[in-house]
Formats: structure tokens, C-alpha cells, sequence
């Protein structure tokens, strides 16, 4: 079992703390008002949205070193819902790995929405969240907790998938705010 540390209380914070207590795993959710308690995870969860990565990030600044940190955001552009924000070889996840040296920095829970993470499945399909990242004991320690809970974990390759995580969660997103899918809805994987 692992300590889990949210910071985000969110849809997706909730809907992520409910998958990780179904795997008997220690949760502790921190919000904006919660600045004065550490992380203590061992597994440090970014659920908030990309602009407020930064100033999280600062404002626990050396909270997050020897940490499993997981990075669920889609650095899309809000107002316009028609690009990605961060540079076209890059990814919010590699942003984010390069200012946490001392981290292991995953991708994951992006290409999810919180209400088919809570139910467990996606129109038939049982939810399947995707793990990309540079450490295998890390993503190993991760799809641990997705799959106690009951869902599908798989292991994408390394942080450099993370580009085509976000591309994904960025059009499963820009489907659910023009009301081509619901915001219950989204991509399945059968394998």
C-alpha cells in the first residue's frame, strides 16, 4: 500500500483519492488553504489545473524531491480550446521533470475524466489509465494503486509519450465542452 498526497481537491483530486482508497492505500487531499502542511506521499499527485502547476510547485518548493510525482494536467489553451500551450516538442510532464530534478515525474490520469475514474468504466470498458514515465519502479508503483482498484493500468513508454497523452486528453476534452461526448464519456481501450 502506498501514501498518497493529492494537492487539488477537484473533481479529478476527488476522483483520484476515491480510486486510491478503494486500494486500501493512505490518502491525504491538500487544497489552496492547506499551504502549512507538507506533502508526505510517497506518491505526490499534481490535480490542478496547468497555469497553477507553477505556483504549487513554489510554493512547497523541495517538498516534492525523492517523490513519485504524478502530473494528470492538459496544458490546453481554455479560452480558445485549440492548441496545447507548451511547445510543440515538449509536454506539460517534461516541463514539470525539469523542475523537479530529484523527483520521478510520471504521466497519467490525463486522458480520463473524473466521472468514468469514480465509476470505474468507461461505457462498457473498465477504465484504463495510461502511465508514461522514465522510472519503472515508479510506474509499476502507480498502476499498483490504479489496479487494486480495479481498473486497467498500461505502461506507454517513457515521459516523452507524454506529448501524445496530452493530445489525446486535449481532444477527449475539446469533444466534451462543444457536447460531441459526454463529460461521462470518453476513450476506451480493449485489449
Amino acid at each position: 500500500m502506498a501514501q498518497i498526497s493529492i494537492i487539488g481537491t477537484g473533481n479529478m483530486g476527488r476522483a483520484i483519492s476515491a480510486v486510491a482508497a478503494k486500494g486500501n492505500n493512505g490518502v491525504e487531499m491538500l487544497g489552496k488553504d492547506d499551504l502549512d502542511k507538507p506533502v508526505t506521499g510517497d506518491i505526490v499527485v499534481l490535480a490542478v489545473p496547468y497555469p497553477a502547476v507553477d505556483p504549487v510547485l513554489a510554493q512547497r518548493s523541495g517538498q516534492f524531491d525523492n517523490r513519485i510525482v504524478v502530473d494528470i494536467t492538459n496544458p490546453l489553451n481554455f479560452e480558445t480550446f485549440d492548441s496545447l500551450t507548451v511547445p510543440a516538442d515538449s509536454s506539460a510532464a517534461a516541463e514539470i521533470a525539469a523542475k523537479l530534478p530529484r523527483s520521478r515525474v510520471l504521466k497519467a490520469f490525463n486522458t480520463t475524466f473524473a466521472g468514468t475514474l469514480a465509476e470505474g468504466a468507461v461505457g462498457p470498458l473498465t477504465t484504463t489509465v495510461l502511465i508514461a514515465g522514465d522510472d519503472a519502479d515508479a510506474k509499476a508503483a502507480l498502476a499498483g494503486v490504479v489496479t487494486a482498484a480495479g481498473l486497467k493500468a498500461i505502461d506507454v513508454g517513457s515521459l516523452h509519450r507524454a506529448r501524445e497523452m496530452e493530445a489525446i486528453g486535449f481532444l477527449q476534452i475539446s469533444l466534451a465542452a462543444n457536447e460531441k461526448i459526454p463529460w461521462t464519456g470518453g476513450f476506451g481501450i480493449v485489449n
